[in-house]
């Protein structure tokens, strides 16, 4: 969708649809009171009737023909007075472009200061542009000619207060572009089919991404895995005719004497259980099992286009985990890269498999921080639903700056404790230690597991299984992926 920015009276501004924010009880200010008597007074009736009054989430399109210059005019609601917070602009951004896309729209214009009229601030603009693109996005490569496709948004004509705001909306109109396009990446990958996406495509993904945005790419095959002692993540991939590997991605944003912070991102292209089979029931969904690689390459993609001064390094353990004769079995003793054994007793437990390769991996890099993405347990969905995910960490100032930019982004963390209680349940009594700790506390024992993997590098692990799938679209969030981790981790990084 192309982005323009424009100073001028809003109601004089020839679109298909102008779109206005309006605060609960307040449709006598401007522009709605001028749009109002232009209307020979729709909004007051639309309120006495019941029909609109600014409440978040509704929203009253409304026809203008001659009046004034834009052919409609959609309010969309942000709820009570008060100053705006970005995931309401956000929302209501998605909620609007959504809506004029079922009416088959492909251009409208939007009013920004009326998101946030008596601060325009800059980061709500950012937040009603990053609700446009994203709230334009659909996964539909898949459907036929004959199958009526949504119609894509062409162009959002982006409206200031006055001429000294152009040009900083330009420079966050470009910003926000370049976060969503990370995101349309991480989104498009969760939602790729399993069959279009074995480990080597992935890796292939990982190389175009590489070449498009100047990155240095790495990619480890079965032979160099084995060579390297990659013990762990071969164990999980015994069970498919796919082989696994190793992605490894350096961006360098500063001089070369800044240690990077890694970026981990599990990649379970397809997940059945392994012979710890999954229930049939939603098994379709196990595609999105490396939304944490999806994040960590779309991460990559944005902090390159955004030019961000840091250097990172992104690491993704690709595989499947299928069923079969050569498939790895519960009571299997791995040999991970760090030297330690792990008595295998759930083979559905191989997101932290991965992950304690991958980690140890990281460390190696000499990193300032780990962070590590994965959608890593059931029992995290039972802890905080699909409205955040989970944070835990050895290091509460890190943990701390990722909850802050999970506020500003809408991407919300919940911080769960580990203590070294929760590590007793993972002893093992023929090995270092044992891939589960039992059913209780299962997104910190999970969690426990890679802290033994980390050294003493500052680390934090954010579970996503509860928020990197949506069973259906709702306002800026599509069905399918989410590409969570994105937007967080380059507020986080932004900040460093």
């Amino acid at each position: 969708m192309k982005l323009q920015v424009r100073s001028t009276d809003p109601l004089k501004q020839k679109t298909p649809c102008l779109v206005l924010a309006v605060r609960q009880g307040s449709l006598t200010s401007d522009p709605l009171k001028s749009l109002d008597r232009q209307l020979g007074g729709r909004l007051a009736r639309s309120r006495r009737d019941g029909e609109f009054d600014g409440t978040a989430g509704q929203t009253l399109l409304l026809h203008c023909g001659d009046e004034i210059a834009p052919d409609r005019v959609l309010l969309v609601g942000l709820g009570k007075p008060g100053p705006t917070d970005t995931e309401t602009a956000r929302r209501a951004a998605g909620r609007a472009i959504r809506l004029l896309r079922e009416k088959k729209l492909d251009r409208l214009a939007v009013h920004l200061p009326s998101f946030d009229p008596v601060r325009n601030r800059q980061e709500i603009w950012q937040a009603v542009i990053e609700g446009l693109l994203l709230g334009a996005y659909s996964f539909d490569r898949y459907i036929g000619e004959k199958k009526e496709r949504p119609r894509p948004m062409r162009e959002a004509l982006l409206l200031a207060g006055s001429r000294r705001h152009v040009t900083p909306l330009g420079e966050l109109a470009a910003r926000a572009a370049a976060v969503c396009a990370g995101v349309r990446l991480a989104r498009d990958l969760v939602n790729l089919p399993g069959n279009a996406k074995a480990p080597e495509e992935l890796a292939r993904q990982a190389e175009q991404l590489a070449e498009e945005e100047a990155i240095e790419c790495t990619i480890f095959d079965r032979c160099r895995l084995e060579k390297e002692g990659f013990g762990a993540l071969l164990g999980v991939a015994q069970g498919s005719s796919r082989e696994p590997r190793l992605i490894t991605l350096e961006y360098r944003g500063a001089d070369s004497g800044q240690k990077p912070i890694a970026l981990v991102g599990k990649g379970v292209v397809f997940d059945a259980g392994g012979i710890s089979l999954k229930p049939a029931e939603k098994m379709d969904e196990m595609k999105m099992d490396m939304a944490g690689a999806a994040a960590v390459l779309g991460t990559l993609r944005a902090a390159a286009r955004l030019r961000l001064p840091i250097n990172l390094v992104g690491i993704v353990p690709a595989v499947e985990n299928l069923p079969s004769g050569t498939a790895y079995r519960p009571g299997d003793i791995l040999t991970s890269l760090s030297g330690k054994t792990i008595e295998v007793l759930n083979t559905d437990a191989e997101g932290r498999l991965i992950l304690a390769d991958a980690l140890t991996w990281a460390g190696r890099f000499e990193p300032e921080a780990i962070i590590d993405l994965a959608t890593l347990t059931g029992a995290c969905i039972i802890a905080l639903g699909h409205h955040a995910s989970a944070v835990l960490g050895n290091n509460q100032g890190l943990v701390r700056q990722l909850l802050a930019a999970g506020e500003r982004s809408g991407e919300r963390l919940w911080q769960l404790p580990l203590w070294d209680d929760y590590g007793q349940q993972l002893k093992s009594k023929v090995a270092d230690l044992k891939n589960i700790g039992g059913r209780a506390a299962g997104t910190i024992t999970a969690a426990a597991f890679l802290k033994a993997f980390v050294g003493k590098n500052r680390w934090a692990h954010i579970d996503i299984a509860g928020t990197a799938w949506k069973d259906q679209e709702e306002d800026y969030r599509s069905f399918g992926g989410s590409g969570v981790g994105v937007r967080l981790l380059i507020d986080f990084l932004s900040r460093r």
